[in-house]
């Protein structure tokens, strides 16, 4: 362990979940070829606890020729990382999966820390899924073959990495893990608001004996994510974020050879049939849009309810937000932690006010919020219109639209009259109305009888401005080969 002079030490006592100490340096280099090293741009910003506002650690701001130096760090590795074997991979690969979930608590705490999401989704979601994916792609790494047979293929060569703030582990692993098994190197940048866990799992890597080079990771705001896409020995660009953001890479990209797997906004559909059983439904809801605050790009913000189940549905549904827990995400009884940032906080806020100006009635949890910190209530909206603007953009918060329909025509139509086409929800008693309604509905998942489940062999992606190309299963894999 590093000297205590250069550690903040945070006494986790009372979360019954996450005793002990975690130790978080109070400033974080970037790791480049192996090593920490000094920004050449000389500058750092802070990364807060979102729910106390509390300075958590200083962090360096790459500027483009720190990038340049994590570029030429990840080609120089990508020879011999490429001439490897795959069974040679796989084992480097499996090893970060074992480390991680040796380290399970420690990277939970952070996460939750440093991201503001209850510690019971960071333990028993986010830092489970992120070994599992390395995991997966480790068994895969030397049986590519296997995998896409008749075929030859080969690595891009360098991968260029950005990842959101609202999932920062998983979304790392999400990137790293099948770029590695597939034989490229990487230069990953992390969100601003939310660096920690990526810098953990750097050290990680280290303790991994990782050949140097193979993982960099970076920080810095958008101008280092700009610098990443733009820099010219960049050969795959892997990006999950906004999709005002994405759009903006697509077309720096435009007319060069990079590719680009870019998965960005949702706004789903969770749809409710009259013989749904109201009950599964409700917690289905419930988890749909209030998971994570409803930072999830595939949070079921939209709700159709058919209407003869309306009343019903509303009313068990208003019943359980009253029941959900806002505050401290370090205790285990939280069920909605802080919101991630100020301004993304801001952002609720004027979708909120949005909504209340158009017209729809709202409905909030009747609870008291920490004095300091970022919080928002679980919210719903009903009377809502098809027009509305809390219906047609993606507010990325704990806040819920609720409309009605009488026949699956009508609702198919309702669903897919959006932008987006990443995910959406289906709650029947009838297997055949499954298929119907997920046939027709444009979104890269649906889930039938529940919501919000993943799986490293399962692709996840979708349509429209909800991006291009898949992340998980052989998709994810297939998109860091060339054939």
């Amino acid at each position: 362990m590093a000297k205590k002079s250069k550690h903040t030490s945070w006494d986790l006592s009372p979360a019954p979940e996450s005793t002990g100490h975690v130790d978080i340096k109070k400033k974080y280099d970037l790791f480049i070829d192996g090593k920490f090293v000094k920004p050449k741009s000389g500058k750092y910003f802070n990364t807060i606890n979102p729910a106390s506002e509390q300075v958590l650690s200083s962090v360096a701001h790459a500027n483009e020729a720190d990038v340049d130096r994590a570029v030429k760090a990840a080609r120089k590795a990508s020879g011999p990382w490429q001439k490897l074997s795959r069974k040679e991979r796989a084992k480097y690969i499996y090893r970060i999966a074992r480390l991680i979930q040796e380290r399970a608590k420690e990277f939970a705490v952070i996460e939750s820390l440093d991201g503001g999401k209850p510690i019971r989704e960071s333990r028993d979601v986010d830092v489970p899924l992120a070994a599992n994916h390395f995991f997966y792609t480790a068994g895969w790494a030397d049986k590519l073959e296997y995998a896409f047979p008749n075929r030859k293929f080969a690595p891009y060569g360098v991968a260029g990495q950005i990842i959101p703030w609202n999932f920062p582990l998983l979304m790392a692993a999400w990137k790293i893990a099948p770029a590695l098994a597939t034989g490229n190197t990487v230069v990953l940048k992390p969100a601003e608001t939310t660096p920690l866990t990526a810098l953990k799992l750097a050290e990680l890597i280290q303790d991994a004996d990782l050949p140097p080079g193979v993982v960099n990771i970076i920080t810095g705001e958008g101008d280092t994510g700009a610098a990443i896409v733009n820099h010219k020995d960049i050969d795959k660009i892997a990006f999950t974020g906004s999709t005002g953001v994405g759009k903006i890479i697509r077309k720096a990209i435009a007319g060069t050879k990079k590719k680009a797997t870019l998965e960005l906004g949702g706004k789903a559909a969770n749809i409710i049939c009259e013989d749904a059983t109201i009950d599964q439904a409700v917690e289905g809801i419930v988890n749909g849009i209030y998971f994570n605050q409803g930072h999830v790009c595939c949070a079921g913000s939209r709700l159709f309810v058919q209407e003869s189940v309306y009343d019903e549905v509303l009313e068990k549904l208003k019943f359980r937000i009253e029941s959900l827990v806002v505050g401290d995400p370090l205790d285990k009884n939280t069920d909605i932690g802080a919101i991630n940032s100020k301004e993304q906080l801001h952002t609720i806020e004027k979708y909120i006010k949005a909504g209340k100006a158009e017209g729809a009635i709202m409905y909030q949890n009747n609870c008291d919020l920490p004095s300091k910190g970022f919080w928002c209530r679980p919210t719903l909206f009903t009377n809502v219109s098809q027009s509305s603007k809390i219906v047609q953009e993606e507010i990325f918060g704990p806040v819920l639209a609720i409309q009605t329909f009488r026949t699956i025509a009508e609702v198919i139509s309702k669903a897919n009259n959006t932008p987006y086409g990443l995910s959406a929800g289906v709650w029947t008693d009838k297997g055949s109305k499954i298929f119907n309604l997920s046939s027709q509905m444009n979104a890269g998942v649906v889930w039938a009888n529940t919501y919000n489940k993943f799986d490293p062999a399962s692709p996840f992606g979708g349509y429209k401005e909800s991006g291009i190309g898949r992340e998980g299963g052989l998709h994810g894999l297939q998109a860091y080969l060339k054939f």
